[in-house]
């Protein structure tokens, strides 16, 4: 069983948006680009969302999506082989991994989501990760 979570995170605020999707794919983060937006955007303001290089980041059917919101979003690529410390979220990613309880055995999709779930609106009352650059 499978269980994604797609997610962007504001620097110094902690604030995450998420998705909890069954496959994580580029139609998925088309929906996710556009959440994003609307949860981060402000007039004036640029949206910037640091991205790895992998081959969904990359895929020809966010060009409608990245063209839509040109001046107003950017979609960076990490430099190849960098390392997660360079993309904020990754920090997120682990602690929230840690607090799910990553690695142990569930008996079904469904209480993995609903754990994981449970995280997620939990960091929104409190975040679980503060940002210190």
């Amino acid at each position: 069983m499978l269980l994604s979570v797609i997610g962007a995170v504001q620097y110094g605020t902690a604030k995450v948006c998420y998705n909890i999707v069954p496959h994580f794919d580029a139609q998925e983060l088309r929906q996710d680009i556009h959440q994003v937006m609307a949860t981060f955007s402000k007039p004036g303001k640029e949206v910037v969302m640091v991205v790895d290089r992998s081959g969904i980041q990359r895929a020809h059917k966010l060009d409608a999506p990245l063209e839509h919101y040109h001046n107003k979003f950017r979609f960076p690529f990490l430099p190849a082989h960098c390392g997660h410390h360079l993309n904020p979220i990754e920090g997120f990613w682990r602690v929230m991994k840690d607090a799910i309880g990553a690695g142990r055995c569930l008996r079904d999709l469904p209480t993995l989501y609903q754990r994981t779930r449970h995280v997620l609106m939990a960091h929104q009352e409190r975040p679980i990760y503060e940002f210190h650059w």
